[in-house]
């Protein structure tokens, strides 16, 4: 484990179990690098009021994401199975609408993806945080917030346009977006 995260460095890779389109997989971060950029968002875990919003509002902006070549990656401290329990919840109260995220909710029930990238609390809660890691598996932006604190969407995509541009035009400073 690193002393401390830093942008411009390496994001700690993982393997875990994940969970999309309610089947059960491996997921590797290190599988993404030289293919896409990745929003790795942490949320405490499942049930949750926040984090039912917030996935539901990046899976809202799922193809504005894929535009800019990205994939979202969502972690929680939760079993997979709790992860499927989640997705086949209904997504309104009173609605037959199941929770259809179009990116993988990984499971880190051991707790060590959430250790690594230093978001446990002394609780043994997941702080909710969010990284940008590039192409290459540097890390280019993250936050942390707290626990009661909703993310917002736009801004995640205006800094990630921002660190794409800056990526693609070396040198110059990136304008206001």
């Amino acid at each position: 484990m690193s002393d401390s995260l830093q942008v411009g460095k390496l994001a700690p890779n993982f393997l875990s179990i994940g969970v999309y389109k309610n089947k059960l997989g491996k997921i590797r971060l290190s599988d993404y690098r030289g293919k896409k950029y990745i929003i790795l968002v942490f949320y405490p875990a499942n049930f949750t009021p926040v984090s039912i919003s917030e996935l539901i509002r990046l899976n809202d902006y799922v193809l504005e994401f894929k535009k800019f070549s990205t994939q979202i990656l969502a972690v929680s401290i939760d079993s997979p199975f709790s992860h499927l329990q989640f997705l086949l919840t209904k997504r309104y109260k009173n609605s037959l609408e199941e929770l259809d995220l179009d990116f993988p909710l990984i499971s880190d029930v051991t707790q060590k993806i959430t250790k690594e990238y230093q978001l446990l609390t002394d609780d043994g809660l997941a702080c909710p945080a969010l990284f940008i890691i590039d192409k290459e598996g540097i890390i280019q932006y993250y936050t942390i917030n707290n626990l009661l604190c909703a993310r917002s969407v736009d801004e995640i995509i205006r800094v990630l346009h921002s660190i794409q541009y800056v990526k693609e035009n070396p040198g110059q400073i990136c304008p206001i977006i």
